[in-house]
């Protein structure tokens, strides 16, 4: 596709026009190292990539996917990809090889790109993952993969002909069971136009090219990678940490000058329960911007958190399929303390079993409209569950809205327990859980009860693991008569079990599926 040069002068929006303006500015830094790449050497790299694409015989729409730990490279990947109009799925380093190579599969992919840090993983792709045609190991040695620096090093830096934009699918994370391809339908279109994210990012958040934005999640998750791909976008500085560290993120937000940043509730709950001169010791004035998403975070945190960082906290609400967004800032939701937000983009629905509106207040099924249409990547059952008539469609969630249509989030629809045939959302009690101190983590869901059919049962990370049965039953006791303090006994667990770690994603979900599939399999049931 010709590009005319009036539309070329207003395609800005990707790291090559910031090459040619500010070459030597960092584009990304990696928070704990130190290393960094120019925007000069994120461009190179990207052509080059964008090139040994083309000479694989991939042609724009075609699937690329990759699978590492955040890292310098890991942007420039993603941008060879958009460089050369192909479609390109992350994939979680977490994951083992029989689930990664169910995603490689499933997305097509004809390159894959790994690092020493998914070996093993990766060595059980080999024999897995036939229509793969070639695969490139970044960062070391591995056996049936070519280092990347050899594969692209006879390519020109120079920019392929007739650019097109690629786009990201990604996968959802599976606390509910096989993850999904979300594959938005996007036109085709000329690279450098831009995308959703990086407008409203641009609206909402300030993505500015004098930004510094702290991405201290992983790039596979959607968030942080369109994020980052914001900043690039518009000529920012991406600073990337390696992994998470409650201290750590509070040091590169001094060290770095940030910005700007985002979130989940999880780390807020880390940095709050540091030691208060930990806390205290580093300067974050430069910090304009805090931004989180993927769950509600707790009222008396997220309250905490506005006394300590001032009103500039943000919240949103929205999923990889892109469906639909809600928004609010620390005014809005200081006065409507627990929303997700009012709708920005696309319209709020709440909808019951048969798909009718809900009253204000009631909650029932959230649904949004008029907003990105996707589907799930080959599998129309899940796509259609996902929606109802009228051009409605949901990411599984139960809410409601007050009378000024502001969001507030129940749980999600597959985690409700149903005890007596009461029903409870377990959200509720993993937030109150989550704020005793003797808390790191929670996790709340129904187990087998002969009775009741099921009970509520809490699994919890302690700060310091019983010594002894006795010291656990204490734990246990005071725990319960917490959560008792603040909810209704029905709400709360009958009995809480104890564990050095729980099953969470980097990306803040937590994976009560597998918790759940454990207890019920130990009674016989399902």
């Amino acid at each position: 596709m010709a590009v005319e040069a009036q539309e070329a002068q207003e395609l800005t929006l990707f790291p090559g026009h910031w090459a040619g303006l500010t070459p030597d500015k960092p584009a990304i830094i990696m928070a704990t190292s130190g290393e960094s790449m120019t925007y000069a050497e994120l461009d190179a790299m990207a052509n080059k990539l964008s090139h040994w694409f083309r000479s694989l015989g991939l042609a724009p729409g075609d699937h690329v996917a990759f699978c590492m730990e955040n890292r310098l490279e890991y942007l420039p990947l993603l941008w060879g990809c958009h460089y050369a109009g192909l479609i390109y799925t992350a994939i979680s380093s977490r994951l083992n090889a029989d689930e990664s190579s169910y995603i490689v599969n499933n997305c097509g992919a004809k390159a894959l790109i790994v690092s020493p840090y998914v070996a093993e993983m990766a060595a059980g792709l080999v024999d897995n993952t036939p229509d793969v045609r070639s695969r490139l190991v970044v960062g070391g040695a591995l056996e049936h993969h070519e280092p990347l620096e050899v594969a692209i090093a006879d390519s020109p830096t120079t920019p392929l002909p007739n650019r097109l934009e690629g786009m990201d699918m990604l996968y959802s994370s599976g606390t509910t069971g096989r993850p999904k391809g979300v594959l938005p339908n996007h036109a085709v279109e000329p690279l450098g136009t831009g995308d959703a994210v990086a407008r409203l990012a641009g609206a909402l958040f300030s993505f500015s090219p004098g930004c510094v934005y702290l991405s201290p999640g992983p790039l596979y998750h959607a968030a942080p990678l369109r994020f980052s791909r914001a900043v690039n976008r518009v000529g920012g500085t991406v600073v990337l940490m390696e992994r998470f560290d409650a201290e750590g993120a509070l040091a590169a937000i001094e060290k770095y000058q940030v910005t700007t940043s985002q979130w989940v509730p999880t780390m807020f709950l880390r940095m709050l329960k540091l030691p208060e001169d930990l806390r205290t010791k580093y300067d974050l004035s430069s910090l304009e911007c805090a931004v989180h998403a993927a769950a509600p975070c707790p009222v008396p945190a997220k309250e905490q958190l506005i006394d300590w960082w001032g009103p500039i906290v943000h919240e949103y609400y929205a999923g990889t399929e892109g469906n639909g967004l809600t928004y609010c800032n620390s005014e809005q939701w200081l006065a409507h303390k627990g929303t997700v937000g009012s709708a920005v983009l696309g319209t709020l629905h709440i909808l019951d079993e048969d798909g009718n509106e809900l009253p204000v207040g009631e909650e029932g099924g959230v649904y949004f409209s008029g907003a990105g249409e996707f589907e799930y990547h080959d599998d129309p059952e899940k796509t259609a569950a996902a929606k109802v008539d009228g051009g409605r469609s949901t990411l599984g969630d139960i809410g409601k809205v007050d009378e000024d249509g502001f969001l507030y989030l129940t749980d999600r629809k597959a985690f409700m327990i149903i005890s007596g045939g009461v029903n409870i959302y377990p959200q509720e009690a993993e937030n109150a859980l989550s704020m005793h101190p003797d808390v790191v983590d929670a996790a709340v869901f129904g187990v087998p009860n002969e009775d009741f059919g099921e009970e509520v049962k809490a699994v919890v990370q302690p700060a310091t693991m019983p010594a002894t049965d006795e010291e656990a039953a204490a734990l246990e006791r005071t725990l319960i008569a917490y959560c008792r303090e603040q909810l209704a006994d029905v709400k709360c667990p009958r009995s809480v079990d104890f564990r050095a770690e729980l099953p969470r994603h980097p990306t803040g979900k937590l994976y009560k599926r597998l918790l759940r599939d454990e207890y019920w399999a130990a009674e016989g049931a399902s």
